[in-house]
């Protein structure tokens, strides 16, 4: 017999959703509020498909049982991979094309899993674009709740108007903003991989649920690679989450390894089907369990590089610390005009909160110790301006930043230290180094976007630091995040931009 509600009572449904509109208010209505103003500045791309939809074009090659792109279908050559059997080895393509030539998307193929049931419904047409915005609008409710469970889990004094402006600057004081409305294979994987973030984040808090943790760590890596660094973050929670007692838990891990190694089991558990079915996916493709496809560009900019240094080498440093710190926008007169360059903009300018993260506003030393890391790198660049530093250039400032920055830190005079600091900071520095060796800056792009793999760690960094937005200070910087990256939004014109002469 089918289950009756008696008169006057409301169905369990209705009750269901009351008590869920109740428990997550705000994050609705930040959900509901990101996603309009993003729809607006996403303007006219809101409406149509980017000119970049590569995990659309993947996920219908799914739908149709195949793995490879049909070339009779490919909306361009832009950073597609082309793969030709030599002798039973996976070839880059090279003219004249062959009939047996094999195209494939060239990204972690998760984004594409995601938009299978959209894509079987709309097929090549599907809106990325509105889907991305969509998936923006999202990560930043889901980075509100995230900031709300670590104030529960940490005991920390909660605030939820400083939650409610830090989320909001997510949104919009960070490339985060100009990503977020753009569509475009690049940008949509930064966005979900920010969403992912947030969920890899709030399960992995105190290894609290380490089979969640793995399966959303897991998500996020088949999204952006990179993001590959940040299990760092669950192993820590894991094996040493104590505040100065770090050393000592993982000098006892020798003798009391059960518990720790249980949340590491599962965690990797949770991670494996994904972690598993996506080494599968690329072995078949590219002939490696490691291989995305970068390798096998067809026709790229990045091809000579990547054939003669690998993907990732020592002297990809200098251009990737140009692009993410030492980049300024440029100033012409007659007629007067601010531009910004296609290889990045320091992370500064476009992240101020930066040099705050590892200070402590107790101590105007550390204050004035961390504003001098960020106008150290600006100055250089201000006196070299259009010119990429040398090696030698570059380890002198990265030297002198570093120490500041260790200073800082070590000054710090919190009376009561984050215990979360260390692993955050840990995450932050084992995500963002690898990539300053990586042979792409991240070209063509407003800010140096590669650094929305790492900054909602960043900002929670300020969050459970004694910096607070509502000090006039900290304010100023946010606001120069916000105007900076307004500009982003409606200034940057991209792919879809070049493609259409929009």
């Amino acid at each position: 017999m089918s289950e009756t509600v008696a008169d006057g009572q409301p169905h369990p449904l209705v009750t269901a959703l009351k008590l869920f509109t109740s428990a997550y208010r705000v994050e609705l209505i930040l959900f509901a509020f990101t996603f309009v103003v993003l729809s607006f500045f996403s303007s006219q791309r809101f409406l149509r498909q980017s000119a970049a939809p590569h995990f659309v074009y993947q996920a219908q090659a799914l739908i149709e049982g195949r793995l490879d792109i049909d070339p009779q279908v490919l909306p361009n050559i832009e950073d597609w991979a082309c793969v030709r059997d030599v002798g039973g080895v996976p070839t880059r393509c090279t003219r004249p094309l062959l009939p047996t030539d094999k195209w494939y998307s060239s990204f972690p193929a998760f984004p594409a899993v995601v938009m299978l049931p959209f894509v079987a419904i709309h097929g090549y047409q599907f809106n990325d674009t509105s889907f991305g915005v969509l998936w923006a609008a999202l990560a930043v409710a889901l980075f509100y709740s995230l900031l709300r469970l670590i104030a529960t889990q940490e005991a920390m004094d909660e605030d939820p108007r400083e939650h409610i402006a830090l989320a909001l600057l997510l949104a919009f004081g960070t490339v985060f903003f100009y990503c977020a409305i753009r569509g475009e294979v690049w940008f949509s994987a930064e966005v979900m991989g920010v969403a992912f973030t947030c969920l890899y984040a709030r399960n992995a808090l105190r290894a609290r649920r380490p089979v969640l943790a793995g399966l959303f760590f897991s998500m996020a890596v088949m999204t952006r690679t990179p993001l590959l660094f940040t299990g760092i973050f669950f192993v820590l929670e894991a094996l040493a989450p104590t505040r100065g007692a770090r050393l000592e838990e993982l000098k006892a891990l020798a003798k009391n390894f059960a518990v720790p190694g249980r949340k590491l089991a599962l965690f990797a558990a949770g991670a494996a089907p994904l972690a598993l079915a996506g080494a599968i996916f690329n072995q078949v493709r590219f002939g490696s369990f490691t291989e995305f496809g970068h390798r096998f560009f067809y026709e790229n900019r990045v091809n000579r590089d990547i054939d003669l240094k690998g993907l990732f080498h020592f002297d990809y440093l200098a251009r990737n610390l140009d692009a993410a710190f030492l980049k300024l926008p440029s100033l012409t007169t007659s007629p007067w005009t601010l531009s910004y360059d296609p290889w990045g903009m320091s992370l500064l300018l476009t992240l101020p909160l930066l040099v705050l993260v590892f200070g402590s506003p107790n101590k105007p030393r550390a204050y004035l110790l961390a504003v001098a890391s960020a106008v150290i790198p600006l100055v250089v660049s201000a006196m070299f301006p259009g010119q990429e530093l040398g090696l030698r250039t570059t380890f002198v400032w990265l030297s002198l930043t570093a120490a500041i920055f260790i200073q800082a830190t070590l000054w710090q005079s919190d009376e009561q230290p984050s215990r979360l600091k260390v692993p955050l900071a840990l995450t932050i520095a084992a995500c963002a180094l690898p990539g300053l060796f990586y042979q792409n800056t991240g070209y063509a792009q407003f800010g140096f976007r590669f650094s929305l793999d790492y900054t909602i760690y960043v900002l929670l960094m300020f969050a459970v630091s004694s910096w607070s937005l509502k000090q006039p200070r900290v304010a100023v910087l946010a606001a120069l995040g916000v105007l900076v990256n307004f500009w982003g939004a409606v200034g940057f014109r991209g792919y879809t931009e070049l493609v259409r002469n929009w």
